[in-house]
């Protein structure tokens, strides 16, 4: 056998630059993942699942381990729903319990994959497992699913497995993803209130203006008197609606869809649009605090988890989730870099409160930086929580003035007409 494998790596060798050619293009093989089972030479029933090519592929390699396969089928994943932060949250808290409970990893990916009843979910660990099986790292495994794993979160694995510390890391980083989701959700809770309220408002008004003002519009014809002007300019508003409804909606859709997709896209929208959200009368302090708040929780996690200032600052920009202090941490890492300190750096960019800034000279000085930065992070997310609290009930009347003046308007400029009506005779 060794000789033949030596004829053959010659002949190889030999081969000209075409046939070179044509083995580097040659597809790679898909694998897959095969549920087997199996007997050790003991007689014992083996289960268990495997990355493989094919079938014989999963014969081969438990051969070696010393089983006997029996049986080995294709797993087949039903289309599950889409993988989202909450899952992923829930993940990272899972791994991080069994690994300091002793669970070796591979297992810990095999609990976690079958427990989890979306399929998608259950798919993507098991892919992952399957790297790490072939001796990928952790953080390399994570690497390929950027969609999911963001560069702070494969930061910290990466640096919890250089350490030794990665059950340690991972507890850190299941209750930074849980903080984090704690605040998008309070955040998110807050707006959908008047968001829903003025989605209702507008569906409201379009069937007045499509349906009803045109039945007062017949009405009012066999008066044959003089309109209140309140009432024409409804009516020609109405008239409007009815003639260029398709304009009005798809103005309104297509405006939205690519206001999004601007906000996602371009970087000017983002920064435009972020500056915005920051400067708006009610909300802007809330998205305010939100935004330091995250901005602080990351970087006090990874300076606690000893990952350095300048590599740190890398992934807190992008984690605050708002671009105007992602274009600030640019700044204050290229500050830092030249060896400006943190709290300069900081007090440079102009988007930090002066208690964030005390709090982060007073670490620098005490070399308890991660520590401040956390109890700062607290603060702020106290802070978010009181004004969502008092948000909601700083919004209803609000919104209760808009509807009332905006609904009411048009139901009196309809009447308006009969109360004239009835003066008369």
């Amino acid at each position: 056998m060794s000789t033949i494998g030596t004829t053959a790596g010659t002949a190889g060798a030999r081969a000209t630059g075409g046939a070179r050619g044509a083995a580097t293009r040659r597809p790679a093989v898909k694998e897959q993942v095969y549920a087997w089972e199996g007997r050790d030479r003991a007689g014992k029933m083996l289960r268990g699942e495997m990355r493989a090519s094919g079938p014989t592929s999963v014969q081969t390699s438990l051969r070696r381990q010393g089983i006997s396969m029996t049986k080995a089928t294709k797993r087949r994943y039903k289309r599950g729903k889409r993988i989202g932060e909450k899952d992923i949250t829930l993940f990272t808290r899972q791994l991080a319990t069994m690994m300091k409970a002793g669970v070796p990893l591979l297992q810990s990916f095999d609990i976690v994959a079958r427990g989890t009843s979306n399929a998608s979910v259950s798919k993507l660990f098991t892919d992952i497992r399957g790297d790490v099986e072939t001796g990928t790292s952790l953080s390399q495994a994570f690497r390929k699913y950027p969609l999911y794993f963001d560069s702070l979160f494969c930061n910290l694995v990466g640096a919890g497995e250089q350490a030794g510390i990665l059950d340690d890391l991972l507890d850190r980083l299941a209750s930074y993803k849980e903080k984090m989701l704690a605040i998008k959700g309070k955040i998110k809770s807050a707006l959908f209130y008047p968001i829903a309220v003025l989605i209702v408002a507008f569906i409201v008004v379009a069937v007045i203006m499509l349906f009803v003002v045109p039945a007062f519009k017949d009405v009012f014809s066999s008066f044959g008197a003089d309109l209140p002007a309140p009432t024409l300019m409804v009516i020609a508003l109405s008239d409007f609606f009815v003639e260029y409804w398709y304009l009005v909606f798809g103005t309104i859709g297509g405006g939205l869809y690519f206001l999004l997709q601007a906000w996602r896209r371009s970087p000017r929208v983002q920064m435009a649009m972020d500056r915005l959200l920051l400067k708006l009368p009610v909300f802007g302090p809330v998205v305010e605090k939100a935004t330091i708040a995250r901005w602080l929780r990351t970087l006090s996690t990874m300076f606690a988890a000893g990952v350095p200032l300048v590599e740190a600052l890398d992934s807190v920009g992008g984690a605050s989730g708002n671009h105007v202090y992602l274009m600030a941490t640019k700044r204050v890492q290229q500050e830092v870099s030249t060896g400006t300190s943190l709290t300069v750096a900081m007090q440079n960019s102009q988007v930090f409160p002066n208690m964030v800034l005390q709090m982060a000279s007073i670490g620098e000085e005490s070399g308890s930086l991660d520590s401040m930065l956390s109890k700062a992070a607290d603060i702020f997310e106290r802070e978010v929580d009181d004004a969502v609290e008092s948000l909601s009930s700083l919004l209803e009347p609000m919104i209760m003035v808009v509807l009332g003046t905006l609904i009411g308007g048009l139901v009196i400029a309809m009447y308006l007409p009969i109360f004239k009506l009835g003066q008369v005779v």
